[in-house]
């Protein structure tokens, strides 16, 4: 269900309701009585739940295995630096 946002026209006041999209738009103020106006919303928002989501979370195993090779080589490379320098 939606939410939508309404502004009274006498006083002022908006609010949110929280309506199904069939429901009649409200018309009373719920703080004067006065003439509701509905505003044009933002939209819906998206809602990520869980640990992630992530282009590389569907990568093929075969990509996986090159990219783990690669960063365990630039480890090591990295190992080898810190090793001259000192």
């Amino acid at each position: 269900m939606p939410t939508y946002q309404y502004e009274c026209e006498r006083c002022s006041h908006t609010f949110e309701q929280f309506q199904p999209i069939t429901a009649q738009p409200l018309k009373n103020c719920p703080k004067c009585n006065g003439p509701l106006r509905r505003l044009i919303g933002q939209g819906g928002a998206i809602i990520f739940k869980g640990t992630g989501f992530y282009a590389t979370d569907y990568r093929s195993e075969e990509y996986k295995k090159r990219a783990k090779e690669e960063s365990d080589n630039k480890a090591g490379e990295k190992k080898k630096d810190s090793e001259k320098s000192k």
